[in-house]
């Protein structure tokens, strides 16, 4: 999978994975890591998500990483917040009052750029792999994630074959196989939400779950 991809899905404004409310699975379990106001929260991957909303207004500070400008930009602009633009070697850096976000590859983001977040938060960063880049982007997940810092994960399952991804399906036992080199995993909940999902109806998809877990970096 191409950056071309990406890009072209927000030049045509593809954007299905993008969710108009904040994920309900966020505002349940977030709580649950008790991070104090202040603390630096990752989003990989972060789009325009409204999930960065949430988590700037439980006081936290935000660094999100974007390949897309456009996603970047209309981030900043849709929500009227006014932003500086700078540069740090390959990735251009829009920063406000509590969120920066990085534009470019997060496979060369700088692991001292997230050396003091105190959590992490992926919603549409794994599932959007294939397998091959999946598991390369749990190895760099880990290279940015410092030891002991825990995080939210959630991952959408459902069988492969019946539908083209992204999202790509994520079982658990992929995330036995591959997170727990890294990772203490913990599963929060996993629910059915195949109604939820007009897409994955449309195209028969027998069923879908969607699951959040609790990770936290090994030393």
């Amino acid at each position: 999978m191409e950056p071309s991809f990406w890009h072209e899905k927000w030049q045509l404004q593809q954007i299905g994975f993008h969710l108009n409310q904040v994920n309900p699975f966020l505002v349940k379990y977030w709580p649950h890591l008790g991070l104090p106001e202040n603390s630096e929260v990752f989003v990989p991957l972060c789009g325009k998500s409204l999930d960065m909303f949430y988590l700037a207004e439980q006081r936290h500070t935000v660094l999100g990483c974007e390949l897309s400008l456009i996603a970047v930009k209309d981030f900043f602009t849709d929500n009227d917040i006014v932003y500086q633009e700078s540069r740090i070697n390959d990735h251009a850096v829009f920063s406000a009052e509590q969120v920066t976000l990085y534009q470019g590859d997060i496979f060369t983001l700088p692991s001292q750029l997230t050396s003091s977040i105190s959590g992490f938060y992926d919603r549409a960063a794994l599932i959007a792999w294939p397998e091959e880049m999946r598991q390369q982007y749990v190895h760099t997940l880990a290279a940015l994630v410092p030891a002991d810092v825990s995080g939210l994960l959630i991952t959408l399952d459902y069988p492969q074959e019946t539908l083209k991804g992204p999202p790509f399906a994520v079982s658990p036992t992929w995330i036995e196989t591959y997170l727990t080199a890294y990772f203490t995993v913990e599963l929060l909940e996993c629910a059915d939400v195949l109604a939820d999902n007009s897409r994955f109806v449309y195209k028969q998809v027998p069923w879908l779950n969607e699951a959040v877990y609790k990770l936290t970096r090994k030393s």
